[in-house]
């Protein structure tokens, strides 16, 4: 089962599945959107790619499109299968990757994490958490709090830099 969340103005959608369903429930809905900027964490290196991935597996377009950009930095290796991190679109909306735009406003000696948790944490909001490698155990209503969670903190997050991420949204 795949979960993913859509948390904006006027909609907190969680969509959970048979991946394929997902998928095209997923672009569907993000096609229906008026155009604005799709926030994620870290999906210029990981969610974007993945998801790309997951719907050539399925036969499934996405109006998803990503080109990969050799100047962003990774800090760690990019998702297996690719060379590195990605600017995107999807259909009329560009893309923001918060974890981009908090790496290039906090100086890394800080000892501030730039992970979508820890940070959330150190701003004092709430983490619904569990461990990576039980994601897949967890029941359909855990699942849905946790991925609506996450869209949530990434959401607000940018929020609170919104006045200065201008350069970090994709072209």
């Amino acid at each position: 089962m795949l979960g993913v969340a859509i948390v904006g103005d006027g909609i907190e959608l969680a969509i959970d599945g048979a991946e394929a369903d997902v998928l095209t429930e997923l672009d569907r809905t993000i096609a229906a959107l008026p155009a604005g900027v799709l926030i994620t964490w870290n999906g210029s290196a990981f969610d974007l790619p993945f998801l790309v991935d997951r719907a050539r597996i399925a036969g499934i377009t996405l109006g998803l499109r990503i080109r990969l950009d050799p100047g962003i930095v990774l800090s760690r290796e990019p998702l297996r299968g690719h060379p590195g991190a990605y600017r995107a679109r999807w259909y009329h909306h560009r893309h923001l990757d918060g974890y981009r735009l908090y790496r290039s406003e906090i100086d890394p000696e800080s000892g501030v994490s730039c992970g979508l948790k820890p940070l959330a944490r150190h701003f004092g909001l709430d983490v619904v958490e569990v461990a990576r490698d039980r994601i897949h155990e967890l029941d359909r209503e855990m699942l849905r709090r946790y991925v609506t969670s996450d869209a949530a903190l990434a959401r607000e997050l940018v929020a609170r830099r919104w006045v200065s991420a201008g350069h970090a949204v994709d072209p």
